[in-house]
């Protein structure tokens, strides 16, 4: 009896112990897949390094678990689901130049890089989505997630933000090689789809905000396509040629047709900037090297009756002191704006009578104009400002629309350009072009090569920028839009 009860303590021991033994045997690699935390654990998130005890002294960098290296750096993410060559965790760690990208300083720093297997274990697990140890992918469990969409001009690529985080999350392959240079991006009023016109190529691309897959395009012919305004029924659409002898079409965007084309002449000289009434009654294109806008008639689309409007009361010349850029029209649809390139302000209009009611002054260059709809607000890009803000290139002008004053002046960053509004968040995104040599130096390069330009962001609590944030992207960030 005193055997048995020997054997048995002896019995319920050896399983105690060998359990112990074998969760202990079983290493935690913070929700990475086995094989990628056995390199990045045991490499890259050690004492000194990308941990949460040191990631201020690294960029901001910790990767000591999947979702932290998901929360990015000082300069953005790290990893990009699907796309390697986006993703700098691999430039920094590769030291092998017919596996991509190779960037100094080597990671892990002052110690052995990683080996060639190393490497192509990470390269395969990004190429895969960069999943955890369950499979689950980043950012793909809500498809009606708000998303910011920045074009990059000199890539052929948009890249999706995660609003909520503020993060790039995809980059999206757009164009062809027959169509390049994604000018302008705009989602559907219904948030449904967002559409890309190209600068460089004969087509208008549409594709669905859900997953942001391809859905089809619009063959337009070749030409210099600069931007676009859609209905408020997210139907119909009209997209402007800059051209000296330039063009307006107008778009059904459910068959993905051409419904008419306004040609001719000296129509159109250089017509640019595009806005649509609420009504869809009324298109306002501007005359960018010229003192004027056109005002159409679209009551009838395929048959409208086109005027222009003086924007200072002189008679109507092809050049002038003005050069109007981009027209929008006021959340209460009462008036229109217009940036004036050239004498540096923007001109409003009652939008009944086309009388002018002010002229703002601006910084140097106004460009974009992004209305917010739970402030009186308007934000706009000035790209070229260096009196501003000496030794500094460019501001945001931020202008009180109801009482139509210029607010204040914001230096977010080296050539804004593209910019919206989330009110939702209360922020700003600024695309920050950083195109001219002069600006300052990119941390990272991705696979199109040249220079990065890099996103900011101005929080409307306090009228400043969102400190410690400069999110780099890739090259000639350029038009942003929001769903």
């Amino acid at each position: 009896m005193k055997l048995r009860f020997i054997q048995l303590l002896f019995f319920i021991y050896s399983i105690v112990f060998v359990s112990c033994t074998s969760e202990k045997a079983s290493p935690d690699y913070n929700q990475y897949p086995e094989n990628v935390g056995k390199i990045i654990i045991n490499k890259c998130a050690t004492p000194g390094c990308h941990n949460p005890q040191s990631e201020l002294a690294t960029g901001g960098l910790s990767l000591a678990s999947w979702d932290e290296m998901f929360q990015g750096s000082r300069n953005g993410p790290v990893v990009i689901p699907y796309r390697t060559g986006y993703s700098p965790l691999l430039f920094f760690t590769n030291t092998y130049s017919d596996l991509g990208i190779s960037l100094v300083p080597t990671m892990p720093y002052n110690k052995p890089p990683l080996s060639r297997q190393e490497i192509t274990t990470l390269n395969n697990w990004i190429a895969q989505g960069a999943p955890n140890e369950n499979g689950f992918v980043k950012f793909s469990d809500n498809s009606n997630r708000t998303k910011f969409y920045v074009t990059n001009q000199g890539c052929d690529v948009v890249t999706v933000f995660d609003e909520a985080t503020g993060l790039p999350m995809r980059y999206i392959d757009i164009g062809s090689a027959n169509c390049k240079g994604p000018h302008q991006i705009k989602v559907s009023p219904d948030g449904q789809y967002w559409y890309v016109v190209f600068y460089a190529g004969a087509y208008i691309q549409k594709y669905r905000t859900s997953d942001d897959s391809y859905v089809g395009e619009i063959n337009v012919g070749s030409a210099n396509w600069n931007t676009m305004t859609i209905s408020s029924d997210s139907k119909k659409a009209f997209c402007v040629d800059w051209e000296s002898n330039g063009q307006v079409y107008y778009l059904d965007l459910d068959s993905l047709t051409i419904l008419a084309r306004y040609v001719g002449m000296q129509l159109f000289v250089y017509p640019h900037g595009v806005a649509l009434n609420s009504t869809s009654t009324t298109l306002y294109v501007t005359a960018q090297t010229g003192n004027f806008i056109y005002k159409i008639d679209v009551t009838n689309p395929l048959s409208p009756n086109i005027n222009q409007i003086s924007l200072n009361g002189l008679p109507f010349s092809s050049t002038s002191s003005l050069d109007p850029h981009e027209v929008s029209i006021s959340p209460d649809g009462t008036k229109y704006y217009v940036t004036c390139q050239k004498s540096n302000e923007v001109r409003v209009f009652d939008i009944n009578n086309d009388q002018m009611i002010a002229a703002i002054p601006t910084g140097v260059f106004p460009q974009e104009m992004s209305f917010s709809k739970s402030t009186n607000y308007l934000f706009v890009s000035c790209q070229e400002d260096t009196v501003s803000f000496p030794g500094k290139r460019g501001c945001v002008s931020i202008i009180n629309y109801s009482a139509n004053t210029l607010f204040k002046k914001i230096f977010t960053g080296f050539q804004p350009h593209g910019l919206v509004v989330d009110d939702i968040k209360k922020q700003v995104l600024v695309a920050n072009r950083n195109v001219n040599p002069n600006g300052p130096a990119p941390h990272h390069t991705t696979v199109c090569g040249g220079r990065d330009g890099y996103v900011t962001f101005i929080d409307m609590n306090t009228w400043e920028l969102v400190p410690n944030i400069q999110i780099e992207l890739s090259n000639d960030p350029y038009s942003a839009a929001i769903r």
